[in-house]
C-alpha cells in the first residue's frame, strides 16, 4: 500500500504510493501470493520490510488500521517508510556483530543500536522527528570503519 512501483520486469502493473495494491485482500494478504512470479511480481517476492510493518501497526498505531480508519493511511505509510529504514540499519548492525569486534567497536555499535531502539516505544511524533538521514550516514560511517574485518577475513589475516 505504501510504496509506488512501475510496471517492469519486477512488477506487473503501475501503482502509485499510497494506492492499495489491487491484489491485497480484505484480510491484508496477497491475493496472488502463489502466482506472484507468474503474474510478473518478482519484486514482491524479494521485498522484505524486516518486521517494520508489524511494528508500525502494533507499536506505533496500537493495532489500529487504515482499513478501519482511512485517515491513518498516510500517517501509517510515513511511519513505515521510516521504520523500515531503521530496521534495515539494525539488520546491518546485527550482521556486524559477526566480526571479532574490539571493545571500542562494540561500544560504538551499541551506541547506534540504542539510537535506533529507543527506551520507550516508537510513536508517530518520534518517527517523524527522528534524524534518519544523519543516523543513516553515521551508521554507514561506522560500518566503513569495520572494513578491515572483511579484508582480513577474506585474506585470512587478523
Amino acid at each position: 500500500m505504501v510504496f509506488a512501483f512501475e510496471k517492469s520486469e519486477s512488477f506487473g502493473i503501475d501503482k502509485n504510493a499510497g494506492e492499495v495494491c489491487p491484489y491485497l485482500t480484505a484480510a491484508d494478504r496477497c491475493g496472488i501470493f502463489a502466482q506472484r512470479e507468474d503474474r510478473g511480481f518478482k519484486g514482491c517476492i524479494t521485498y522484505d520490510c524486516y518486521g517494520a510493518g508489524q511494528r508500525v501497526t502494533q507499536e506505533v498505531f496500537e493495532g489500529r488500521s487504515w482499513r478501519d480508519d482511512p485517515a491513518l493511511k498516510a500517517p501509517m505509510g510515513e511511519a513505515l517508510s521510516v521504520m523500515r529504514r531503521i530496521h534495515e540499519l539494525l539488520l546491518l548492525l546485527q550482521s556486524a556483530k559477526q566480526f571479532p569486534l574490539t571493545g571500542s567497536e562494540k561500544a560504538e555499535l551499541v551506541k547506534w543500536e540504542q539510537k535506533l531502539i529507543p527506551e520507550t516505544a516508537w510513536t508517530q511524533a518520534g518517527l517523524r522527528a527522528f534524524p534518519l538521514d544523519a543516523t543513516t550516514r553515521g551508521v554507514k560511517a561506522f560500518l566503513e570503519t569495520l572494513r578491515h574485518h572483511v579484508t582480513s577475513h577474506a585474506t585470512g589475516h587478523t
